[in-house]
């Protein structure tokens, strides 16, 4: 539902095609949060040989996460709808899993690039509703999340590689 404003939203995109867009946008942020969440859990949790590279290498991935949870919150503003905020309902929205207790490194690795992966995915699928409304800042939004993404999820692989 849009959200009551003192003028109506006229930025050349049907309400209903802003709808949908931000309904995307929104398993979008819900999978970053998490992401991040996971990310940031690892990168207090790791240990091992690769300890400090692994250590710093995920500060850095949930530092930039958690600067595009506010970019992608703040397109589903600007197309007239709440973001979403509450662990609740990014469990509704997610399509990435919880870590349970701590994982070695290796599967903590292993569990980011599926995490990468995964919101490379959700990105891709609300690309098409934005290209039928000629939304470019969101078109423009997403093939930045799905470039960082992909490359992320490539070191991370890398990682694993004997």
């Amino acid at each position: 539902m849009a959200t009551k404003t003192a003028m109506p939203i006229n930025i050349g995109i049907q309400e209903s095609d802003r709808a949908a867009i931000a309904e995307g946008l929104s398993r979008l942020l819900a999978d970053t949060y998490t992401l991040y969440l996971k990310t940031h859990n690892f990168h207090w949790n790791v240990t091992g040989p690769m300890f400090q590279t692994l250590h710093m290498m995920f500060e850095e991935q949930y530092t930039e996460l958690s600067t595009a949870v506010d970019e992608i919150a703040e397109r589903i503003r600007a197309l007239g709808f709440p973001a979403p905020g509450s662990y609740s309902e990014y469990a509704k929205l997610t399509s990435i899993k919880e870590a349970e207790g701590v994982p070695t490194a290796e599967e903590m690795i292993r569990q980011l690039v599926e995490g990468q992966e995964a919101v490379v995915r959700t990105a891709r699928e609300v690309f098409p509703a934005a290209e039928r409304a000629s939304d470019e800042p969101t078109a423009d939004l997403l093939t930045q999340r799905m470039h960082l993404h992909e490359k992320t999820a490539w070191m991370l692989r890398s990682l694993l590689e004997q």
